[in-house]
């Protein structure tokens, strides 16, 4: 792997952590500004995770540059394939992430997944950070792993491996190892639209694409959402 992707690497790590020093410094400022305690936790943390993630994406698009021009890729499809891959990418991510949704309700796990509704409840209180769910976040994701990871891997293995090994450091990454089929299953969706164009750019569009329709769809029918899981849940449970 080049030096610089171990730079990228450790700086998206460095970002996660981040907020164990960045935090306290947010509330200061805060606190400073007169907002009222009872938010200044849930606006300290929101613009936090506003600023790492531009600060981190800035770093990583820097520490690319060279990378960037040399154009270092695999074979590339042509644009108006790699368009089409784009929006079909979008459909086949829902498919993967329904098939593997359905796989956990069937072993009992919860379908609500917390990182989700987190975010969700976040952005309904600070609506800047959906910048991050649905732009920032996916084009760093897609970065880390799959341009560096799933790609360095598939230099040396075929592409079930290289996808796989990838796609479980991506779930695993989310923290939640109940969802990490749900994770897995979207992240080998991304790394097959990658190898299928060559472009890291298509699995950004189809990445971003999924993303900002979820947050939508969370945020404005939460509500109903929440019904025709519940409902889901009892259907599983009296099939099993």
């Amino acid at each position: 792997m080049k030096k610089e992707y171990w730079f990228v690497i450790i700086t998206y790590i460095a970002m996660q952590l981040s907020g164990i020093v960045g935090m306290p410094i947010f509330k200061v400022i805060g606190s400073s500004m007169g907002i009222p305690n009872d938010e200044l936790n849930v606006k300290a943390s929101a613009y936090w995770i506003v600023f790492s993630f531009l600060v981190a994406l800035l770093v990583i698009l820097f520490l690319l540059r060279k990378d960037m021009k040399e154009n270092i890729e695999l074979k590339q499809a042509s644009i108006p394939t790699s368009i089409l891959w784009a929006i079909a990418g979008v459909f086949l991510a829902f498919f993967a992430q329904n098939i593997a949704a359905n796989i956990e309700l069937m072993l009992g796990v919860d379908g609500e997944s917390e990182n989700t509704q987190n975010l969700v409840s976040l952005i309904s209180r600070v609506p800047m950070v959906i910048f991050v769910t649905s732009i920032i976040g996916p084009i760093l994701e897609e970065i880390i792993f799959r341009k560096i990871i799933f790609g360095s891997l598939y230099k040396r293995f075929n592409f079930f491996i290289s996808a796989l090994i990838s796609s479980v450091i991506f779930g695993l990454a989310h923290g939640e190892l109940e969802h990490l089929l749900l994770y897995a299953a979207m992240g080998f969706t991304f790394a097959f639209l990658y190898a299928k164009t060559g472009r890291i750019l298509v699995s950004i569009a189809a990445h971003v694409a999924m993303n900002t329709l979820v947050i939508i769809l969370q945020v404005a029918y939460r509500e109903d959402i929440e019904k025709l899981s519940d409902t889901a849940q009892a259907i599983i449970g009296g099939l099993l």
